[in-house]
């Protein structure tokens, strides 16, 4: 049980060898922690025995707070309120819910269907209004079950303790502990992120709020979406980047035996694979690569000769899912493979690439050098690999979407509480009415990206996968470009209310100083936003030409 003080007692505690602090009276013991303090000993010295929060949150988020809370607290004051009581679990309708599974046609995915009416689970997380999607604070959707909600909670905890209090440091150290992207693995997370259903017959782990066979994109999306509030582009790439677009492919593509002797090992953690496409004069152009790979005179091997840039978790990784030249220059996208390249085989090099942002996802220039590929990795058929890059382009832009979306919503949500705490002019930032303004506009725009995003998840889970690569090819991008100006919009929004604390690393602003330099990470890759809008108009044009448009 927490100790409690009162003001007096904390006041007593005033000199160097024996330093409190209050802290949102909360009481913390600071003496052997000058020495680690960032700011040096006096800063502490000076408010010992006082209440410093006014300090503390000018220079701090609450990133530290939960990092050091558990070490550094000693109590609480006994002026302080006491926090609500755990809301009860959300109490179950009357009538049975009854699930029926269906085989999601030609593509092996079963989805579970609620054929129930929706019933508006209990209220989670902070509650700031649209900090969180609407579901979290009370509201009914046709989409969220208490499975759902099991799942969040689930992620949640693990972030909030294991993840947020030291993305900043792995965001400087450009390297996320492999310890994490280990238990993405043992937790089961890395199977469920695929795009398809739980892959169960390559992997003992299980996510332990779900069971395999209720997994859907819904929880896919919601596992993405709160990996997504450590607020790291670095982060969340390191550990889904490379894997959830360089995995699918293999998977849905690869021969039998090369799936069943290389994914246990991914799905385990033990292993990475990324995907290698662009290269320094291809990138949105796939179609005029250059990575050449030509037959060896006894037809047993491909070799590969050539550069890829831009590659997300590349100096780390295994295996490379690589899109090479097996036909000739003139041949386009009718002369394109896949193919799956181990390090292990040797003429493999990787260089780390320094970039603007998502500092910790291991951005890779890789140099292919004569290495021999056994035809056997060869991923799909030959000089047909264009449509396996295109059908892998829908999830990737998904997860692109969900975390700029949840980026958004961070640097709003800041942005919220910041604004009740400074004050200038004699007031909170939150009582000047531009301020309430710029918030306004950040959340107009997160709500509607984000009710896009549930519709298009609900049409995906309910088409094959080919009449969704065609149909929803459209949609999706135009909302990859719609999310990313959401994201740059509400970045660039947050840093003007944050003012100076958001032009310098960590403290009070870090997350929003860190988002905004990760949004060009997210508006270039995947389809730059002009090339997705463009895509957007012209690929829902065809289908409705073939739909019957009339014009």
């Amino acid at each position: 049980m927490s100790k409690s003080f009162t003001a007096a007692d904390v006041a007593s505690h005033n000199k160097p060898n024996d330093l409190y602090v209050t802290i949102d009276d909360d009481v913390y013991d600071l003496t052997k922690f000058q020495d680690e303090h960032p700011g040096g000993k006096k800063i502490l010295t000076r408010v010992a025995g006082k209440d410093a929060s006014k300090q503390f949150w000018k220079y701090h988020n609450d990133g530290i707070l939960k990092k050091y809370k558990a070490k550094l607290q000693v109590g609480s004051l006994n002026t302080k309120k006491n926090a609500a009581p755990p809301s009860p679990p959300a109490t179950p309708p009357a009538a049975e819910k009854k699930e029926v599974v269906k085989p999601k046609a030609e593509s092996g995915v079963r989805q579970v269907v609620d054929n129930s009416d929706a019933e508006a689970l209990e209220p989670f997380g902070d509650l700031v209004p649209f900090g969180d999607p609407s579901w979290y604070q009370g509201y009914h959707s046709p989409y969220f079950n208490q499975s759902h909600a099991d799942l969040r909670a689930e992620i949640r905890e693990w972030v909030s303790t294991e993840v947020e209090p030291y993305v900043g440091e792995w965001d400087e150290a450009k390297k996320v502990p492999d310890s994490i992207y280990k238990a993405m693995g043992t937790r089961g997370y890395l199977a469920g992120l695929m795009g398809m259903h739980y892959p169960v017959d390559y992997t003992d782990n299980r996510v332990k709020s779900v069971p395999p066979e209720k997994w859907d994109l819904f929880h896919e999306m919601l596992l993405t979406d709160e990996l997504s509030r450590a607020a790291s582009g670095g982060f969340v790439w390191n550990v889904i980047g490379g894997f959830g677009i360089g995995c699918p492919p293999l998977v849905k593509f690869g021969k039998k035996e090369l799936v069943k002797r290389i994914l246990p090992g991914i799905l385990n953690g033990d292993k990475r694979i990324c995907l290698a496409i662009t290269e320094p004069d291809a990138g949105s152009d796939v179609a005029n690569l250059t990575c050449e790979a030509k037959l060896s005179e006894d037809g047993k091997h491909y070799i590969v000769n050539g550069e890829k840039k831009w590659i997300t978790n590349g100096i780390w990784s295994d295996y490379f899912t690589t899109a090479v030249r097996t036909g000739t220059p003139e041949s386009g996208m009718n002369g394109v493979s896949v193919l799956l390249i181990e390090r292990s085989m040797g003429g493999v090099s990787t260089r780390k690439m320094d970039c603007q942002g998502v500092w910790s996802s291991g951005t890779t220039y890789i140099t292919f050098e004569d290495v021999k590929v056994p035809v056997e990795n060869l991923i799909g058929k030959e000089n047909q690999g264009f449509k396996v890059i295109m059908t892998n382009f829908n999830h990737e832009r998904i997860g692109i979407i969900i975390q700029c979306i949840r980026f958004s919503r961070v640097c709003y949500e800041e942005s919220v509480k910041y604004a009740h705490k400074r004050r200038t002019f004699g007031k909170k930032l939150i009582e000047h009415p531009v301020i309430r303004l710029k918030l306004a506009h950040m959340a107009r725009q997160i709500e509607a990206s984000y009710s896009w995003l549930e519709s298009l998840i609900h049409q995906i889970s309910h088409m094959p996968e080919h009449i969704a690569m065609l149909r929803l090819g459209g949609p999706i991008a135009s909302l990859k470009a719609q999310s990313t100006v959401t994201f740059e919009f509400c970045a660039r929004e947050a840093s003007q209310i944050f003012g100076g604390l958001s032009y310098s690393r960590g403290g009070q602003g870090g997350k929003v100083e860190r988002l905004y330099r990760d949004v060009r990470a997210y508006a270039i890759p995947g389809g730059s936003e002009e090339i997705m809008l463009d895509l957007s108009i012209r690929q829902s044009l065809k289908v409705g030409k073939v739909m019957g448009m009339k014009l």
